[in-house]
């Protein structure tokens, strides 16, 4: 990358990572070895879950953030998925709801109770089927309580209502894998990358369309972040010459990106995580060890290096604890939660800004997003938008959530999107399944075969009367 020298002033240039020490790390984790590319993990204020190394389909653990240190070899997991799981996610409104998808192609949420699992959790609270491959990504909704989105390897996108148990939209305009999806910061934009190497823009209760990129052959786009309200897209791919590359975006014109900047010439997948508060971009390397991290402008030179953190430990994947659960004591602006597939460790490393006053600084913590939903799944689908509802990180922080999570009672019914029956072609979950489908089928082509055969029987049994009929009736006149 073409680093320029720093003249401009900024109260982050100075952000340093800060590694948890040995104790404060989760030791013994069977990470797992999936190649899949995804974090693999999820952290909130109270829990960190990890998917993890199984066998006989797909599970996760899920760990209160106190009980840190070794994990005992027989930790209860939650292993539901009859296939791997690629995705999982908090609800970022109810802390003891996750959401996970599976190579199963189900999604499922689950309800952790207080203080983690004491024993294996295979009961969902709601299994969610409507994709007919594999779910690779999931996204909760920034700003609504029940809503959820999901992307299959079936190239489409569902939309769903948890308050009722079912999709309500199918976003239908991808032709490739959906790589990555972000939102906005009142949700009612969505931003994908997909395998066909274009960036959209789409309005997600319509499916419309709103802004294309074509296929630019200068920069091949792999990840893709909403700068929060600054109207503008950030993604990470590759260059032309295969070097790893950024490019920052109008959301309103993606024919040319604003800037491109080269990285570096390394070969792993590049993952962006904004800081909407503190406008900073951390760029993670998949297999790498180290953190770089800018500051975004809206003038130039728009994107300002700051610093890089450094590892020699790389990193399978990342999770990212929300803004109320960091130590605004210690000047905390971000925190890694880093998963170390080798040595079996999740490692939490702390951006912090140094300050010499411990009393709480107002200008680095800004009001940020809270824990209280900004209106139900129904308003929101309804067409209604609105900004997130702000919360004091010197006050606020440690507020209890009052919400309950309801899950619906479901009845069996057909699910109809767009004029398709989502449960006509639910694959079989298991090769057991399989087996038994295969089998029932059999047994029904056998059944319309002896039925077919029975009235071609009949119809020519019914010819030949009607012959003779023929043949009697001019003799009788």
């Amino acid at each position: 990358m073409s680093w320029r020298p720093t003249y401009r002033s900024s109260k982050f240039r100075n952000v340093y990572g800060k590694v948890a020490n040995r104790e404060s790390c989760f030791d013994g984790v069977p990470i797992t070895k999936n190649v899949h590319d995804n974090h693999f993990c999820a952290v909130n204020s109270k829990f960190v879950a990890v998917v993890t190394e199984s066998a006989g389909g797909g599970s996760f653990i899920v760990i209160p953030l106190s009980q840190s240190g070794r994990l005992d070899s027989h930790y209860p997991k939650v292993c539901g998925h009859q296939g791997n799981v690629l995705d999982i996610k908090w609800n970022p409104f109810f802390e003891n709801i996750v959401a996970s998808c599976s190579e199963d192609a189900s999604v499922r949420v689950w309800e952790i109770p207080e203080g983690g699992l004491r024993r294996n959790m295979t009961e969902a609270v709601l299994e969610l089927y409507g994709h007919s491959r594999r779910v690779g990504l999931i996204e909760w909704h920034p700003t609504s309580s029940g809503i959820l989105f999901s992307a299959g390897y079936d190239y489409k996108i569902l939309i769903w209502n948890l308050e009722i148990g079912e999709p309500v939209k199918m976003i239908d305009c991808h032709t490739d894998v959906i790589l990555s999806m972000s939102f906005n910061t009142d949700g009612s934009l969505l931003a994908t990358s997909c395998k066909d190497k274009k960036l959209r823009v789409i309005e997600p209760r319509s499916g419309a369309i709103l802004q294309q990129q074509g296929c630019c052959k200068n920069h091949r786009v792999n990840r893709v972040v909403f700068l929060g309200n600054m109207k503008r897209l950030l993604t990470t791919g590759v260059s032309r010459w295969n070097t790893r590359q950024i490019a920052l975006w109008d959301q309103e014109d993606l024919s040319m990106p604003i800037v491109e900047e080269d990285i570096d010439g390394l070969s792993g997948l590049l993952f962006p995580f904004y800081d909407a508060d503190t406008h900073m971009l951390y760029l993670a390397g998949k297999g790498d060890g180290n953190i770089r991290y800018f500051e975004i402008t809206t003038e130039k030179p728009y994107l300002q290096y700051l610093m890089e953190f450094r590892s020699p430990a790389p990193q399978k994947g990342l999770g990212v604890m929300p803004k109320h659960g960091l130590d605004v004591g210690a000047c905390e602006v971000y925190r890694f939660y880093k998963l170390v597939t080798l040595k079996g460790l999740i490692e939490p490393i702390s951006m912090i800004v140094p300050r010499r006053s411990d009393t709480y600084q107002e200008d680095i913590y800004p009001m940020t997003a809270g824990t209280e939903p900004a209106l139900s799944a129904n308003e929101w689908l309804s067409g209604i938008n609105r900004d997130p509802v702000l919360m004091s990180l010197k006050d606020g922080y440690h507020r209890p959530n009052q919400l309950v999570f309801k899950a619906p009672v479901k009845e069996k019914k057909s699910m109809v999107v767009n004029g398709i029956d989502l449960l006509e072609n639910v694959p079989p979950r298991t090769e057991n399944e399989l087996l038994r489908m295969f089998f029932r089928q059999q047994d029904e082509l056998r059944r319309l075969k002896e039925e077919l055969t029975t009235k071609d029987v009949r119809i020519r049994q019914l010819e030949l009367e009607l012959n003779n009929l023929k043949n009697v009736s001019p003799n009788n006149v």
